[in-house]
């Protein structure tokens, strides 16, 4: 449900009552169930769920017409303000994202799709994760992940996420670049049902000048990280002067482009697909996508904020757990 004071719990409502999500899943949703009425009554949407305590989620039956709600925290609904940062919002999220986890670990669902946390919120509230990836990253044992942007005109995976510029130079190595490059590549061929073409952005400005800027990352660090991709079959290209990559004719020549540093795919894609991105943690033994902003705390509660995000990430969990089923048996 997201940090129960943004837009998530709206937009969780918008997708409960959306014909097209109904049709395809039954929608578990993890949150709370006082705050989800008011809500509900804020925006004029309807509210009609199974609703289940978590402590009774092994025994609870997924199916039928109505969507099942999890209700995972006790909030005091009337003290939640819209809006408005708390600690108590920011435990409630991380407490609907732990729960989520557990459920798709042990099989309950098939596929994560988060709302919008409050980053803040999660600091105050004492936890040290950086954001949702760090959290699916560590809260799931995986040994490698990486946060990959998706939508129509532009794919962007990331090599680091939440870190400051100058972290970035040293966080890259040849084998997290590879990495990278890797679970990319598995994502794409996922989503495209063939063998994908990436492009890798350079680090510094144009793509280093052959050692003229920066420390000559392009050549001790990205070049070896493509040979060797190659080497297992990757067909990638770079790397690319950063400031070209995303022009029009350059993007269209690859199903994704791996850049190193978080606004140096975030900028191009929100400028792209702000509306109808999807943010994906590659990587984990589950499926996780997201909506691809914020909690636009400004707007929550007035019915206002745009369910495209989280309609398209809910798309991509349903054509990923569908491609990770085994084939019906013939007849």
């Amino acid at each position: 449900m997201g940090d129960p004071a943004g837009v998530g719990p709206e937009l969780c409502l918008r997708a409960l009552n959306c014909a097209e999500v109904v049709e395809h899943c039954v929608p578990v949703l993890f949150g709370d169930c006082g705050v989800l009425r008011r809500v509900a009554e804020a925006t004029n949407q309807q509210f009609d769920a199974r609703e289940q305590a978590l402590a009774g989620l092994e025994e609870a039956e997924f199916q039928g017409d109505l969507p099942a709600l999890i209700c995972c925290s006790h909030l005091n609904e009337a003290e939640v303000q819209p809006g408005r940062l708390s600690v108590e919002c920011g435990r409630a999220s991380f407490g609907y994202v732990e729960a989520a986890i557990g459920a798709a670990r042990r099989g309950r669902v098939h596929a994560v799709v988060t709302a919008p946390i409050q980053k803040e919120a999660w600091h105050l509230a004492g936890l040290s994760y950086p954001g949702h990836t760090e959290a699916f990253t560590a809260l799931t044992g995986a040994p490698r992940s990486c946060m990959m942007q998706t939508s129509d005109p532009l794919t962007v995976s990331m090599v680091t996420t939440h870190v400051g510029y100058a972290e970035v130079p040293r966080l890259l190595t040849v084998e997290r670049v590879g990495e990278v490059i890797s679970l990319t590549a598995q994502a794409m061929r996922v989503l495209r049902g063939r063998r994908p073409r990436l492009g890798l952005c350079g680090l510094n400005p144009h793509a280093g000048e052959h050692g003229l800027f920066g420390e000559g990352e392009e050549e001790r660090i990205l070049v070896p990280a493509m040979e060797q991709a190659r080497r297992s079959g990757v067909e990638i290209e770079g790397p690319l002067p950063p400031d070209a990559a995303f022009l029009l004719h350059v993007r269209e020549r690859f199903d994704a482009i791996v850049c190193l540093y978080h606004d140096q795919g975030h900028i191009p894609f929100k400028m792209l697909a702000f509306d109808t991105g999807v943010n994906v943690t590659l990587g984990l033994p589950i499926i996780r996508t997201s909506v691809d902003h914020g909690t636009a705390f400004d707007i929550a509660w007035k019915g206002v904020a745009s369910p495209n995000s989280l309609l398209a990430a809910i798309r991509v969990a349903l054509r990923w757990a569908s491609a990770r089923q085994p084939p019906a048996p013939s007849p």
